[in-house]
């Protein structure tokens, strides 16, 4: 049975946390300036000395301003949001010596390493990764009922007609509370509903059909013309695929509009600030989430997620997972500051394939 792993919180009774100054502040002169010398979030647990005693951040995100509302409550807000006569913390040294202590330890057990060298240490495509799947399935289970679980997806989700399949039996089943993708992943559902195909090709047997190509502009023109995508699945009869589920069993779908998009679609976010808002709204309350073949909305979710959550006033990690068929990908991931991520190396219909055949147990 799986068990959400014991935050063991610092130790405040040192004597470094006992001596250690209140935090220091400034004030927001202009709307969406910080004050210089602002103190930065990160994804990790934070805590602030304020009067005395040292307070966690309850939600965080990276690279926002730590806000101390008139009640003392805290907030992490983006630049943008910041109102004239706010007070923000201020400090660089998150060592506790500023009244800022970042934790980065807190769910993590006891590293009995067996050897300094150790082959086959890394995470590659020659990795064995059953071990992995067995814990999402596990994970996927416990937070259908007690989470708030996050699918984040490319259009690779849905090519395949089996894929599609898989990701209708992920939300029919309670496994999905929110979904994350582009323009190209609402689209290419769509088009599969009503054309058989994922961008002119048969999602059954790969066929590129006559004037396919065709095919994903005519479901946007459809859709686009009932008014939204909920209207479109009514008015055409759609009743398969990824987004069809979503509406059916009301699990709330965020799409972010890009330079590129064809149409787009009616549900289309284009305004950027407006997106992360969107996404922001399910990231604080996520607990997995699990990102398919999607470079850019991977990182970009991964940089609104905290790597922890507060839960009925116990603090609990949140699990990331992502998953495409490039390492480069994956380790790019680390790179953009996703730190506290699983990867797994597969082609994404293979992994779907896999994970529902778990689930499915």
């Amino acid at each position: 049975m799986f068990q959400i792993p014991k935050f063991t919180a610092p130790d405040f009774s040192l004597e470094k946390f006992t001596n250690a100054p209140d935090v220091t502040t400034g004030r927001v002169t202009i709307k969406g300036v910080a004050p210089d010398h602002y103190h930065a979030t990160s994804m990790y647990p934070e805590y602030y000395k304020i009067n005395g005693e040292w307070i966690l951040l309850p939600q965080t995100r990276m690279d926002c301003v730590p806000v101390i509302h008139p009640d003392g409550s805290l907030e992490a807000k983006e630049f943008r949001r910041l109102e004239a006569g706010e007070i923000v913390i201020t400090g660089r040294t998150d060592d506790g010596s500023e009244g800022i202590f970042l934790y980065s330890e807190g769910f993590n057990p006891e590293k009995n390493q067996i050897d300094t060298f150790a082959f086959r240490s890394g995470r590659s495509r020659e990795t064995s990764f059953d071990v992995d799947y067995d814990n999402l399935v596990e994970l996927l289970k416990h937070d259908r009922e007690h989470g708030h679980i996050i699918w984040v997806l490319g259009p690779a989700a849905i090519f395949n007609d089996g894929a599609r399949k898989a990701m209708e039996f992920i939300v029919d089943q309670g496994y999905a509370h929110a979904v994350f993708g582009g323009n190209a992943v609402a689209t290419h559902d769509l088009e599969g509903a009503l054309y058989g195909t994922a961008l002119g090709q048969d999602i059954h047997t790969r066929e590129n059909k006559h004037n396919g190509h065709y095919h994903h502009l005519d479901a946007i023109n459809q859709i686009n013309r009932c008014g939204s995508i909920k209207n479109g699945i009514e008015e055409l009869h759609i009743d398969n695929g990824l987004i069809y589920s979503c509406v059916k069993n009301n699990v709330p779908f965020v799409l972010a509009g890009s330079i590129r998009d064809d149409g787009p679609l009616p549900d289309v976010i284009d305004d950027m600030s407006l997106v992360q808002d969107a996404m922001r709204a399910h990231t604080k309350q996520a607990t997995t989430i699990v990102c398919l073949a999607t470079q850019l909305h991977t990182i970009a979710t991964g940089n609104l997620t905290p790597s922890y959550m507060v839960k009925d006033q116990e603090v609990r990690p949140v699990y990331i997972y992502a998953v495409d068929v490039s390492e480069f990908v994956l380790n790019k991931l680390r790179d953009r500051g996703t730190l506290e991520v699983t990867t797994i190396v597969s082609n994404i219909q293979d992994f779907l394939f896999k994970l529902i055949h778990k689930l499915s147990k």
